[in-house]
C-alpha cells in the first residue's frame, strides 16, 4: 500500500514538472553576451520580453499568454527566450539600444545583436505565435522590410504593410514610411486612404495632418466628431509640448485659433492655467483660473473641485479664496460628494469662518459614511477648528 502511494506521489510530481514546462521556458541567470552566444550556437533568434514591473499588459502576458502549451511549444522550439526588465541591470542599456518606448515590447534579435523584428503591446496567444512566425520568415520580418525600403522598394502595397509594421514597433519610426505611401496616391479621399491617414498620421507638421484639417467634415462623417476632435487635439498638444523650441504662450493662442476656432477661447484658458501652474507662478495661475471660470461655463464638478482645492493649497489672497469657495459650492450643487464638501470645509477654515467650516466638515464626514470614503481630512480639520475655537 505504501509502495502504491509512493508511486502516485512520484507520478503527481512528474506531472507537475510537465505542466510547469508547457509554457515558454525563459533563460535565467545569464548575461546578455551569454544569451547572444547561445543564439549564435543554436542558430536561433532571441525572443526578448522587454518589460517593466509596473506594466499591466506585461503582467497580463506573463500570466495569461506565456504559460500556454501551444505558445511554449512554438517559442521553445524556435527561439532563445529571455525576459528583461528595462529599468534594471543590463535592461537599461538594452532599452536605449533598441529604442524601447512602450511596454511590453516584444523583440526578436539575432546572435549578433541585430534587431530582426519587433512589436509592442499585449496580444492573444494566436497572434503571439503568428508574430513569432513572422520573425522567422525573412519576407515578413521587420529587418527584411527595412532592407527592401532602404534598397528603394516603393510599391504601394509594400509601403502600406511596412508602415503598419513600423507603427506596431512603437518606436516612432512609421511617419516617414506613411508619407512615402501617401506620395504614391493620387486620391487621398478614398475610404482606404482616409483610414490610413487617420491611423498613421501623428505629425502636426505633415501634409497628412493638413489634409485632416482641410477635410475635417469628411473625416467627422466617417469616424465621428469626437474621434476626430480627439485626434486633432492630441496632435496639437504634441506640437505644443514636444516642439523644440516650444512655442510661446501667444503662439499657442494662435495655434488654438487656427485649429479650433469654435473652442479656441476655452482651450487657451485651460492651457494658461496649466502653463502658469507648471511654472510655479501662483499669481499667474490664479488669474488664469478666475478668467477661465468667469468666462466659460463648467460642466464638470470635479474640475471645479480640483481647482478650488488647489486654491486652498497655494493661494492666500482672501478675495481669490472667496472665488474658490464659490467654485467648491457650485461643485457640490452639481454633484454632492465627500471630496467637494471637504473642500468647502477647508476653504471656510482658511477664510476664518470656523462655524461654517465645522458644519461643512461634519456634512463631509456624513457623506463619507455613505460613499465609503476615508474622512480623515475632514476629521483632522474638525480638530483644528476645535483648537482655534479654544484659543478664541
Amino acid at each position: 500500500m505504501k509502495k502504491f502511494a509512493f508511486v502516485l506521489v512520484a507520478l503527481f510530481i512528474a506531472n507537475m514538472g510537465i505542466a510547469q514546462e508547457e509554457g515558454i521556458s525563459f533563460v535565467h541567470d545569464k548575461s546578455w553576451n551569454d544569451i547572444l552566444t547561445m543564439a549564435t550556437d543554436s542558430k536561433k533568434l532571441i525572443f526578448m520580453d522587454a518589460y517593466t514591473t509596473w506594466c499591466g499588459p506585461c503582467k497580463k502576458m506573463t500570466k495569461e499568454i506565456f504559460p500556454q502549451k501551444e505558445v511554449g511549444e512554438y517559442y521553445n522550439t524556435n527561439f532563445i527566450n529571455v525576459k528583461m526588465d528595462m529599468e534594471k541591470g543590463e535592461g537599461i542599456d538594452l532599452a536605449a539600444k533598441y529604442n524601447v518606448r512602450a511596454f511590453p515590447t516584444l523583440l526578436f534579435i539575432d546572435g549578433s545583436g541585430n534587431l530582426v523584428h519587433r512589436v509592442a503591446g499585449y496580444m492573444p496567444a494566436a497572434e503571439f505565435i503568428a508574430l513569432g512566425k513572422e520573425a522567422n520568415d525573412p519576407s515578413k520580418a521587420l529587418s527584411s522590410m527595412e532592407k527592401q525600403y532602404a534598397d528603394g522598394k516603393r510599391d504601394p502595397d509594400f509601403l502600406r504593410d511596412y508602415t503598419n509594421a513600423r507603427y506596431n514597433a512603437a518606436d516612432g519610426s512609421h511617419a516617414e514610411v506613411a508619407e512615402a505611401y501617401l506620395a504614391t496616391q493620387d486620391d487621398w479621399g478614398t475610404e482606404e486612404n482616409m483610414a490610413f491617414i487617420f491611423q498613421f498620421v501623428d505629425n502636426p507638421d505633415s501634409k497628412g495632418f493638413d489634409y485632416i484639417i482641410e477635410n475635417r467634415k469628411a473625416f467627422e462623417d466617417t469616424f465621428g466628431t469626437p474621434m476626430v476632435t480627439q485626434k486633432i487635439q492630441g496632435l496639437i498638444y504634441r506640437m505644443i509640448y514636444y516642439s523644440d523650441p516650444q512655442p510661446t504662450i501667444d503662439q499657442i493662442k494662435g495655434i488654438f485659433e487656427r485649429y479650433f476656432p469654435e473652442k479656441a477661447g476655452v482651450l487657451y484658458a485651460n492651457y494658461k492655467m496649466s502653463y502658469y501652474r507648471q511654472l510655479g507662478d501662483r499669481e499667474g495661475y490664479a488669474n488664469a483660473a478666475v478668467e477661465r471660470f468667469d468666462q466659460y461655463p463648467v460642466e464638470d464638478y470635479s474640475e471645479l473641485n480640483e481647482t478650488a482645492w488647489t486654491f486652498f493649497q497655494v493661494i492666500e489672497d482672501k478675495v481669490l479664496l472667496e472665488k474658490a469657495l464659490g467654485w467648491a459650492k457650485q461643485s457640490v450643487k452639481m454633484k454632492k460628494r465627500y471630496e467637494n464638501m471637504d473642500t468647502v470645509a477647508h476653504l471656510y477654515y482658511k477664510l476664518g469662518n470656523m462655524k461654517k467650516a465645522k458644519c461643512s466638515a461634519k456634512k463631509a464626514i456624513k457623506l463619507a459614511k455613505k460613499t465609503g470614503d476615508d474622512p480623515v481630512d475632514s476629521k483632522n480639520l474638525l480638530e483644528k477648528v476645535a483648537e482655534e475655537s479654544g484659543k478664541s
